[in-house]
């Protein structure tokens, strides 16, 4: 027969146990010097876009270009600050049977993927990345359309450590069944 026992609050596990792990230091670095090329590409934008003008309307009308300059603190102050504020609260955990994902600043996220549910894992890097020593690490579970979970920032060698970890868990798992 079939049976559905209730669980009462006490008996579920404490998520708060959870000893989390940080991203790479190299990856608050990355997104620092993609912050950074950002406002470098839209300062020279900028400025090719004023020496255009004066040089099209240079004796026709007086174009007031410096108000765009007001665009790059606009830019450069969420661009970096935002790297600084949430790779702090990003972070991973591997446990016995899953693995853990939390994010987010206003929102906060945890994820967790079991192991026995993980069809695939994939590991990818930019060139960008590839000179930091970062990558990404990507996990596909049965049912899902695409990536269902992606940790980005991990170091490109614990990103390959984790990949055949699961990749034995997974085997592991099937194994079994």
């Amino acid at each position: 027969m079939f049976e559905n026992p209730e669980i009462s609050e006490d008996e579920l596990p404490r998520a708060g146990t959870v000893s989390w792990r940080d991203m790479d230091s190299q990856f608050l670095r990355l997104l620092l010097l993609q912050a950074g090329l950002i406002v470098v590409f839209l300062s020279i934008g900028i400025l090719v876009l004023q020496r255009l003008f004066e040089v099209a309307l240079a004796d026709d009308i007086d174009v007031k270009t410096g108000l765009l300059w007001l665009l790059v603190p606009v830019v450069a102050i969420p661009a970096v600050s935002w790297p600084l504020i949430s790779v702090p609260r990003k972070g991973y955990a591997i446990r016995a049977k899953d693995i853990l994902y939390k994010s987010g600043v206003f929102w906060h996220t945890v994820t967790a993927v079991p192991f026995n549910r993980i069809q695939h894992v994939e590991k990818s890097s930019t060139p960008l990345e590839r000179r930091f020593g970062i990558a990404t690490l990507q996990l596909f579970t049965a049912g899902g359309t695409g990536g269902d979970l992606k940790i980005h920032g991990l170091s490109a060698d614990t990103a390959e450590k984790l990949r055949f970890f699961i990749l034995e868990k997974v085997g592991a798992s099937v194994e079994q069944h």
